[in-house]
Order: structure tokens, then C-alpha cells, then sequence
């Protein structure tokens, strides 16, 4: 049967997709591969009645919920390739099931690439962390660090400082300019020109920070922003248009999320230049939206 609309991933962002196209009564198949960005993590904060929920439960839930919709069809599988035609795509899972429908939202995600420092990757998502706002309550009044993975790491560390006595580890590399240090000066953030080579302490707990110069610094939690990359290939294989985004590429749309391909729509980290899970969430509400339209009209 060909569908209404295909989503792949079915995390934060194609749950909320998938939602908005069941209400209204369409026909929606959901593939996810099971490897959410956020699955490192223990608990998700900030999000709207779910503060403190792990990820997993929270995704787990609304897909519950979704499933419900007697329009929706879950598969559990990797999407590996689509192909547009005149009337309808077709996307090919890893298992050579194909899927057709009218329209597609890309809900992908992204693919984190920790900096390759000792010690940060078997902590990252608990005591090694990206964004404050998500994890840095935990920590508060803690000793904190931010190890510079670009200029803008000076601006998280600057934010940084509400949470905790922050120090900016430049790496060397990222050292801020006259303006820049005398705001870090004003937040309170220590400036550290040594570059960090290790991280201290039983995992996932960190005592402290080495450094190159053989100094150690007590921290016990570290923030870094990773660069990032579009985990799926699809996106390419259908020559959506990219734009660049502070940690790396992300896909360009309209305001209604659709991208430079025609019934292509997108959410997610994959289209956010800010990520977190209720702006991943919202995105997704408005991708299912932007779909429906574009049935509607067509």
C-alpha cells in the first residue's frame, strides 16, 4: 500500500512528525534503526513534563502512544537508500524491504565526533556533557570545564559560569581575543593556554584534568561542544541542499521545514542549528504539519 508519508527515525523529532500526520488521519510508516544521538545519556531535562526522564523511556512512551493511531506502522530497521520518482519515493531498508509513499521527513539525526582526548568518550553523557541547559544543573557549584573544540567555546564557556567556577581550556588553539577574555573576565572564567591530554578519575567520575605541561586541574565535570555530521546517507542521496551550521552541516528548509527537494521535509538536529530535545520536538510537530500541507494541496 502506498503511503501517505514515510519518516525516518523515530526519535524526539519523528515521534512528534508522526503524531501530527496520525491526527489527521494519514497514513504514516515510522523506520527507526534504534540508535537515538541522545541514547548515551541517563536522563533528558528541560523537557516540557518529562524533566529528569531517561530518553529511552521517554521515547518509549510516545511511541506507545503513537501506535494508538490504527494509521501508523512501525519498522524497526535502517533506512539505507531512497529514490524519488515523478509520483512518490521509495525508500530500501537493510533488510531489502522497500516502502513508498507521497511525501518523506528525514528525522536521522546526527553522529557526534568527540574530541579524542582520554577519558572523554566512556564518560560522554554523564559527567562529560554538551549542553548546559540540559545537564549542567546537575553539576552546579561544581568545578567545571569547557575544552575548546572552536571559537565558539568561549560563548559556552562564558554561559557556562552560571553553573559553576568555570575554566576555558583554549587547547592551545582557541585562545579568545582581547574582547573575548575580558568577558570571560567578567564571568569569573579561569583561561587555561595548556592543552587538556587526559582525563582524571574512576569512570564515569573525573577527579581532574591533565595537562600537557604535567599540571593537573580539579574539575569534575567537563563540557565540550563536538563537531557533527548527518548520520544518514539519504539526505545526499536525494540532493537536499546543506547550509553550515556552528558544529557542522546541517539541511536547509523552508519555514516549513521542507528542504530544496520538493516532498522532502526534515526535523531534528539534522535542521536545528540549536539542539536539544524540545526544539527537536517542536521541529518534528512542524515537519508532520509542512507533510500534511503538501497532501492537502497537491
Amino acid at each position: 500500500m502506498l503511503q501517505d508519508v514515510i519518516i525516518i527515525g523515530g526519535n524526539f523529532a519523528g515521534i512528534s512528525a508522526a503524531m501530527q500526520l496520525a491526527r489527521a488521519q494519514r497514513h504514516v510508516t515510522l523506520i527507526d534503526s534504534g540508535e537515538p544521538r541522545n541514547r548515551f545519556a541517563r536522563q533528558s531535562h528541560g523537557f516540557l513534563g518529562q524533566d529528569g526522564v531517561s530518553p529511552k523511556q521517554i521515547q518509549q512512551d510516545a511511541q506507545r502512544q503513537l501506535l494508538k493511531y490504527s494509521t501508523v506502522t512501525f519498522v524497526q530497521g535502517k533506512a539505507i537508500n531512497a529514490k524519488k520518482s515523478a509520483e512518490m519515493f521509495s525508500v530500501t531498508l537493510d533488510n531489502n524491504q522497500e516502502i513508498s509513499a507521497k511525501k518523506l521527513i528525514l528525522a536521522t539525526g546526527l553522529k557526534d565526533e568527540i574530541p579524542t582526548i582520554p577519558g572523554l568518550r566512556e564518560r560522554w553523557g554523564t559527567t562529560v556533557a554538551h549542553c548546559p541547559y540540559c545537564h549542567g544543573y546537575e553539576f552546579r557549584n561544581r568545578p567545571l570545564a569547557v575544552i575548546a573544540t572552536g571559537p565558539h567555546s568561549i560563548h559556552q564557556a562564558g554561559l557556562l559560569a552560571d553553573w559553576g567556577p568555570t575554566t576555558y581550556f583554549t587547547q592551545g588553539e582557541f585562545a579568545p581575543d582581547a574582547e573575548q577574555a575580558s568577558f570571560l573576565e567578567k564571568r569569573g572564567v579561569r583561561i587555561e593556554a595548556s592543552r587538556v591530554v587526559e582525563v582524571l578519575g574512576r569512570a564515569p567520575n573525573i577527579t581532574s584534568l591533565y595537562l600537557e605541561d604535567g599540571r593537573t586541574v580539579r574539575i569534575e565535570a567537563v563540557f565540550v561542544a563536538p563537531k557533527s555530521q548527518i548520520v544518514s546517507p539519504i539526505a545526499d542521496q536525494l540532493g537536499c541542499a546543506l547550509v553550515e551550521a556552528p558544529m557542522g552541516q546541517i539541511l536547509q528548509t523552508d519555514d516549513m521545514k521542507q528542504t530544496s527537494v520538493a516532498g522532502v521535509f526534515t526535523a531534528g538536529d539534522i535542521v536545528n542549528p540549536m539542539q536539544n530535545a524540545t526544539f527537536a520536538s517542536a521541529s518534528g510537530v512542524m515537519a508532520g504539519v509542512g507533510a500534511h500541507f503538501a497532501l492537502v494541496h497537491e
